[in-house]
């Protein structure tokens, strides 16, 4: 078969046998007809050639021919005329009558028409070109050389001819050439019919079964330049034709057709409509053309439908040119085609899958040419499953094009926003250029921190010691604290350089030793972060001076990192994601493919739709599954009414044969082909709906607004409230929403806020989040007036305006508003409180936000806050819901970070990523096989640290060169975490420990901490310092993280275990173990100190936190005092349960042995008061700073965080704070609270529950642990020298502070001539006792004394008892084994410590001061402090402490304190408080309240208060009494004092 041009100019003359009509003679006769056509304007149809080679040749049933190219111009694929093939037949057949010679068409009636129309044979013997003057060819996707974004299935990119012609022939086909042959101007894409489908293979493109020859054409040379080839003018239409096709495609059937024209003949080339599922838009040809008319599109087919666009060519194997094959696939009404004879072969079947291709039936000619009839279900073009960009394949000879597919390429399949998004942050990364130094530094900045120094201290001196590289010994010197660093560094250079005139002090920083972190030149040197640490654990300050030319840039960015264009999806392969893409777009587009093979499979045979449908349904339900089993309403309603369609009845004629699936026999759309539409519509709509929530845009639609192009069809967004469209949503489900949920406010309340909000606005600024959630509509026409409201109010704090973040105000100018309030803050404010940020970025209507903009550009500027960022980021890419977004922040603060930062944080990654498998690995392993466990996966991060250094993800200033593999270790809990010890890069720096740990969420742990943090910050700017310990914790991944060890600490259970299982109900663990490191009076006071003042801030942190679980092995003590809390597994009133029982049943733990250190002894003192009011501060400062932590903890509610799901969970911190108290009644709460928690025996029992549970004792203490309480190191005899005879010398009374007695031990030693004297308590020698016989079980050792005593234990009965008991203890020791008496601990029990050094020898021992003496009876001292205030007539007079009380006896009195207002003769003024138990210094904090008093009443009035002893044998006697004249008080303020008591007249 051939395809040819009637106005070419050729004439074959081939002869033919006779009788039998050949395909060159039917060329040649269809070549007259034509030309016949032109001479003959009459006539509006002609019939086929009459000149026959035989009279009696039948006339072959055929259809019409289509050009393939039109001398030498070829049409556009897109707008071909669709005509039927030929059939050559190989046996004759009568001729028919030629029905459609004479036609009037005036006479035609629509359904004549529509009836001329469906007629099969209608123009079958007649050949009618359509006009066109195209000056170039429709480059379609799927043509070779076509759209710039389809692929040549041509090798060599080039045509090969597709008729064969005889070398002498003038005619040529176009070439392909690698330059474009024609403009390259975008012509209108595929078109499609109602069914919704898209051909994805032309009919022009079928492959051959066998080479044919009869018609050759060489290839058309290319012009030289593109767009100035010429062709010849098109051939005239007859006018009467045009009249008839004109109403023609006036009909209703043509118009059911789906063919849109254009009605100008002088408009653009001809519009085909396009009912793919939302077509590409229609684009004009750049070059040009003159018009088609609107029946140039007109479909002969019987089908009523357009046939495939697109072409498909193959090469022969053979030297011989391939021969076009005129339409491709099989026709369903093959039936209807009769042909003579048997095909002896079938055509080629393509190789590998073919895009939405049917299959083909082909039919032999009578010269052996394969001839098939296409489908005619147009779908929407599918590629091939390769990549869209990818090149074409030749398989044996036989090419196949890829193309892509142009309905999932579209716009309405491409999410625009990520689009818009790339290109803001490109716009972004232009503000920051690399050249910038203040932007882009390379290096990190030491935090800065802004605190007021308690008590006004602001000339506190510091000693700092500066390394230069030059000098072989380091500049030390003290300096104010408040200096600035610049100042600094010119006290520096001042040693090196004697002409300081010719000095940059600008050029030179001051880096901190051992981290990879410098000091801020403008801030002073006690705002570091570094700094203030150092002066907390009273370490040396190690600076190193170096100048901006030395200073090592390893994280700054490139130029090339300006340049780079971004892609989100880039470098996010080593980021952990839970979001895996099951259907990429590529992988869409194969499954589309899948998908309409089977459709054309089922339209293709009537008789087997009823089992062929169900494996379309199948290819449905797989393609739902793959994109995340979401099947939309419209795909169930398609599925259900193919399946009722397919069982409708179908009738045939014997007429008209059957019926074809894409057309019934009335005339209408099949409903199987209905259905199918319906259902590819569907899928579409999924697919475009898909791609456009998970899959990155495609290169073609993303690239140009990359390279700054604009798009001129961007979809602009508005926001939701500013539409006057109505959206329709369905709600499924709300339930478990508490009625305060959506606001703790009534609706009177509200309506009386919105009512004063002019007045909230100037007098209380902070209200505005309150004044907003109380607008009573937010619909549009309330939208101006809030707006207008919001830009009037006075500027927010940034702290106030994190609450507008929350998901409450979701409106996008109240979101920037607030963002333009929080930018005020500095880069290290905004790291606090990066976590609450980066959730807020869920409450964003859009991808672009400023909140979003704030944060990447913060991170550009500042390497510690990419550095956090990124670890909260990677962490909230595993949120079920939001995780799609927080990929593409990362994608873009990845994009923006630069090469050297981003190849750190990678290193990073895989570094978490084998501590992960180690830690797992080890806690799997049986208890004897950890070791071996461990160091086999330390040998792996060994290998790790050979390749490179690596930052840490908790301080990004520590670069790690390697482990310390000996110091590592792991910790027996549930958990195993490993200890790491790594070996800092830096040499002038110490090694680094920290903690891996798998299986436990630790960003609740962050959370926790990050709130203790900011207590910190707030007390510290208040001028409170409570000693707080921050240490830092990340979450690295799922269930896994690292936290910061803090040096020189042990655990509660630890120390108190140190005196046996039930050392929990001991008093003086504690104080021993601090006097034990602080062996100095001064460094013992200054550790107590230490510790009420961190006590003090972890009882405060932990209850308004709600910290629960606390046992004596989650609370820490360091060396230097600092107690802080670690694992905050449960928090917000969350409880450890024992059964049905809570196990926290104190508001917090203190206990009594912490109580021995506040006091200093087993007595109450004023130090416990300071304890009780440095509590009572703290609380009353964090209160007033509610909504801070109530923000910080709503916006964390979306967290996914176990314990933080909601309101329930807020108000207990809500609770906790008392926000609607007083201060002075928030004092009386917080001190009951200490009364409370002092006197509960469940925290001891709980200590003494969990030594048990944790009892692992296994004879001394390993590596260099203390192996007696009392002495810190370890001592052997060859140290020591040989103990040649040991005695109890005498004992002495001593108080430190309470009553006891030591006794003096006498040593001789070997090799010294003069004894020595060492001072040991009973206790120490019972320790010594107690270890021996865990040490030698089996040895017999002397019996020790016993340590029950009757009667009071602390006289000197008792210890002159005890002196003989210990003198014969010891003899009998010392005279045991050689193994017992050589062994470490004998020795270490007797080397002397700081306090024996104090005493050498007896005479030196200093004297013991006598106890306080008795008072006198009537003898009053101490002191009482008030608080005294007036408001609402009421006067309020708080007892808060007593102290130095004396009593008649000397023994501790039982006080309390009784007040009247006088003159009052009948007593009714009498309050008292309650009673306090055996103590002089006792604290009330109680509120005692008269009511009803003016001013005036009270300024006549005076106050007696009378301190008493409660008896209960006998009268209850005074201690002491004021009396105050209210007249003397200013009323209106609260006046707090000491006064002191005296002997006054009372009641």
């Amino acid at each position: 078969m051939a395809q040819i041009s009637r106005g070419n100019g050729f004439k074959l003359d081939v002869p033919q046998p006779k009788g039998l009509v050949g395909k060159e003679e039917a060329l040649r006769m269809e070549e007259e007809a034509l030309a016949k056509l032109q001479r003959d304007k009459k006539q509006t149809f002609s019939s086929s050639p009459t000149a026959a080679p035989s009279p009696k040749s039948k006339k072959p049933k055929s259809t019409t021919i289509a050009s393939a190219f039109a001398a030498p111009q070829r049409l556009p694929a897109s707008k071909r005329p669709e005509k039927d093939l030929i059939v050559f037949p190989e046996t004759k057949k009568q001729p028919e009558a030629n029905k459609f010679r004479d036609i009037d068409v005036d006479k035609l009636t629509n359904e004549e028409l529509e009836k001329l129309l469906l007629d099969e044979n209608f123009g079958a013997n007649s050949k009618v070109s359509r006009p066109s003057s195209l000056l170039g060819f429709n480059l379609s996707a799927s043509y070779p050389g076509g759209h710039t974004c389809s692929s040549s299935p041509f090798q060599g990119s080039q045509w090969t001819p597709i008729l064969s012609t005889p070398s002498n022939s003038t005619v040529s086909t176009p070439t392909h050439q690698p330059a474009p042959l024609f403009p390259s101007a975008p012509f209108p894409k595929p078109g499609a019919f109602q069914n919704g489908f898209t051909p994805a293979m032309s009919p022009f493109m079928a492959l051959p079964a066998q080479q044919t020859s009869f018609l050759a054409f060489t290839p058309i040379q290319p012009a030289t330049t593109a767009t100035t080839m010429v062709f010849p003018p098109p051939p005239a239409v007859d006018p009467e034709m045009a009249k008839l096709f004109d109403k023609i495609a006036s009909t209703s059937e043509y118009l059911k057709n789906g063919k849109s024209a254009c009605s100008d003949l002088d408009s653009a080339p001809v519009c085909s409509a396009s009912l793919a599922p939302n077509p590409a838009a229609q684009q004009p040809a750049a070059t040009e053309s003159t018009c088609i008319s609107r029946f140039d599109w007109l479909d002969l087919d019987p089908l009523t439908k357009r046939k495939a666009d697109n072409e498909e060519a193959g090469t022969s194997p053979g030297d011989d040119p391939e021969v076009a094959q005129g339409l491709s696939g099989g026709d369903p009404w093959d039936a209807v085609l009769e042909t003579e004879g048997k095909s002896s072969s079938s055509s080629t079947p393509l190789e590998g899958k073919a895009s939405g291709s049917a299959r083909s039936q082909p039919r032999r000619a009578s010269t052996g040419a394969a001839v098939t009839r296409s489908h005619s279900l147009n779908i929407p073009g599918t590629s091939s499953p390769h990549k869209a960009n990818s090149q074409p394949m030749q398989d044996k000879g036989k090419g196949k094009g890829l193309v892509k597919n142009d309905a999932l390429e579209q716009e309405d399949a491409q999410n625009l926003e990520v689009v818009a998004f790339c290109k803001d942050v490109a716009s972004l990364r232009s503000k920051f250029p690399h050249g910038d130094t203040a932007t882009n530094p390379g290096y990190i900045r030491s935090p800065v921190i802004a605190q007021r120094d308690a008590g006004g201290d602001t000339s506190c001196s510091v000693k700092v010691s500066i390394e230069i590289s030059d000098s072989q010994q380091p500049v030390t010197f003290t300096c104010d604290v408040n200096s600035p660093v610049e100042l600094l560094i010119s006290q520096t250079l001042c040693w090196v350089h004697d002409d300081l005139d010719q000095v940059d002090f600008s050029s030179y920083l001051l880096k901190v030793c051992g981290r990879e972190e410098v000091l801020q030149n403008k801030h002073s040197l006690g705002s570091h972060e570094y700094v203030q640490n150092c002066r907390k654990w009273e370490n040396e300050i190690t600076l190193q001076l170096l100048s901006h030319s030395t200073m090592r840039r390893d994280l700054a960015r490139t130029v090339d990192d300006d340049n780079v264009s971004i892609n989100l999806e880039k470098h996010l392969s080593y980021v952990e994601r839970p979001f895996k893409e099951t259907a990429t777009r590529q992988g869409l587009i194969d499954y589309l493919e899948g998908y309409h093979n089977q459709v054309n499979i089922c339209l293709q045979n009537e008789s087997t739709q009823y089992k062929t449908v169900d494996r379309v349904m199948q290819t449905v339900k797989n393609f739902c599954c793959a994109l995340d089993e979401v099947e939309t309403q419209a795909i169930a309603e398609g599925v259900k009414r193919l399946r009722h369609s397919v069982n409708l009845p179908r009738t045939r004629s014997p007429k008209m044969g059957s019926p074809s699936p894409g057309k019934a026999a009335n005339g209408h759309a099949s409903p199987v082909d209905e259905s199918m539409a319906l259902l590819t519509q569907a899928v579409y709509s999924l697919a475009k709906l898909y791609l456009r929530s998970f899959c990155a845009p495609s290169t073609s639609v993303s690239s140009p607004l990359l390279n700054g192009e604009t798009a001129e069809d961007q979809r602009s967004s508005k926001e939701a409230s500013g539409t006057t469209d109505h959206l329709q949503f369905t709600l499924y489900a709300l339930h478990g929403i508490p009625a305060n949920w959506v606001s703790r406010l009534k609706r009177a309340d509200h309506q009386l806020l919105w009512d004063y909000r002019l007045h909230c606005r100037w007098d209380h600024p902070s209200s505005l989040p309150k004044v907003l959630a109380s607008a009573p509509s937010w619909d549009w026409a309330s939208m101006a007036h809030i707006h207008s409201l919001l830009h009037h109010w006075p500027p927010l704090l940034p702290v106030t305006a994190l609450e507008l973040l929350d998901s409450k105000f979701a409106d996008t100018e109240v979101r920037r508003v607030a963002v333009s309030w929080v930018e005020e803050s500095t880069d290290d404010e905004l790291a606090d409180y990066l976590p609450q940020l980066v959730q807020a970025l869920k409450f964003d209507c859009h991808l672009k936000s400023a909140l979003v903009m704030l944060l990447l550009s913060r991170a550009l500027g500042n390497i510690n806050i990419a550095h956090y960022l990124y670890w909260l980021l990677k962490d909230a890419v595993q949120d079920a819901v939001w995780g799609r977004r927080y990929e593409r922040v990362l994608g873009a603060l990845l994009c923006l970070c630069g090469t050297k930062l981003r190849a750190e944080l990678e290193k990073q990654t895989q570094f978490v990523t084998l501590l992960g498998a180690v830690a797992e690995r080890v806690r799997q392993a049986g208890g004897s096989t950890r070791p071996v466990a461990l160091l086999e996966g330390l040998e792996s991060v060994q290998n790790f640290f050979q390749r490179s250094y690596c930052r840490l993800p908790l301080f990004p200033s520590l670069v790690a060169k390697e482990l310390n593999i000996k110091a590592c270790s792991f910790f027996n809990s549930n958990a195993v975490p490993l200890k790491l010890a790594l070996v800092n890069a830096d040499p002038l720096g110490e090694e680094i420990n920290v903690m891996f740990k798998v299986g436990e969420d630790l960003r609740q742990d962050m959370l926790a901490l990050q709130m203790i943090r900011i207590m910190d910050r707030i007390w510290l700017q208040e001028g409170l310092d409570l000693r707080i310990v921050n240490f830092k914790c990340i979450s690295t991944g799922k269930d896994k993280g690292m936290v910061e060890l803090v040096p020189s600490s042990d655990t509660l259970r630890k120390i108190q275990v140190e005196y046996g299982v039930t050392g929990s109900f001991k008093d003086k663990p504690l104080a021993e173990w601090l006097r034990k490191y602080n062996p100095a009076e001064d460094e013992y006071e200054k550790a107590s100190e230490n510790f009420i003042y961190s006590c003090a801030g972890c009882c405060v942190a932990t209850y308004v936190l709600g910290i629960c679980d606390r046992h004596n092995d989650n609370i820490m003590l360091r060396s230097t005092g600092h107690m802080f809390h670690i694992d905050f597994g449960k928090f917000l009133g969350h409880a450890q349960m024992f059964g049905s029982f809570k196990r926290d049943r104190a508001p917090f733990v203190l206990t009594s042995d912490m109580a021995y250190v506040i006091n200093g002894g087993e007595r109450p003192t004023s130090r416990f008061q300071l304890f009780v009011d440095l509590c009572c501060q703290a609380y009353n400062l964090i209160r007033k700073h509610s909504g801070l932590f109530l923000n910080l903890l709503s916006l964390m509610t979306s967290s996914g965080l176990p314990e933080l799901t909601g309101s329930q969970d807020l108000k207990y911190v809500y609770d906790a704070l008392q926000p609607h108290n007083t201060d002075a009644e928030a004092t009386i709460f917080f001190t009951r609270l200490i009364e409370s928690s002092l006197g509960s025996v469940a925290t001891k029992f709980n200590f003494f529950i969990h030594n048990l549970a944790q009892l692992r004792f296994s004879g001394l203490p390993a590596n260099d642990e203390p192996i007696l309480s009392f002495s810190p190191k370890t001592y052997t005899m060859k140290q020591e020298g040989r103990i040649l005879h040991a005695a109890i010398f005498s004992f002495q009374k001593r108080y430190n502070p309470d009553k006891h007695y030591t006794y003096v031990v006498r040593l001789l030693r070997e090799g010294q001539n003069e004894p020595q004297f060492v001072f040991r308590t009973f206790d120490e020698f019972q320790e010594l006792h107690n270890k021996l016989t865990i040490i030698f079980p089996l040895w017999k050792l002397p019996s020790f004394p016993s340590k029950m005593v009757l009667g009071r234990t602390h006289i000197k009965e008792v210890a002159a008892k005890r002196k003989l008991e210990l003198n014969s203890y010891i003899h009998n020791l010392m005279r045991s084994s050689a193994e017992v008496t050589q062994c470490d601990l004998i020795y270490t029990f007797f080397h002397p410590v700081a306090r024996d050094d104090k005493t050498e020898g007896l005479e030196a021992t200093s004297r013991v001061p006598d106890p306080p003496l008795s008072p006198t009876s009537g003898r009053v001292e101490g002191e009482v402090k008030l608080s005294i205030s007036y408001r609402n007539s009421t006067l309020f007079i708080m007892v808060m402490h007593i102290r130095d009380l004396v009593s008649e006896e000397g023994t501790d009195p039982n006080p309390y304190v009784k007040t009247y207002l006088l003159p009052d003769p009948h007593k009714t003024s009498k309050r008292k408080t309650k009673i306090s138990r055996k103590t002089r210094n006792p604290t009330f904090n109680e509120m005692l309240v008269y009511s009803g008093y003016s001013k005036e009443t009270l300024g006549l009035r005076e106050v007696q208060l009378s301190v008493l002893s409660a008896e209960s044998l006998r009268e209850n006697y005074f201690l002491g009494g004021i009396t105050l004249r209210l007249k003397d008080f200013d009323l209106g303020k609260e006046t707090v004092k000491w006064y002191k008591l005296a002997a006054v007249p009372y009641f």
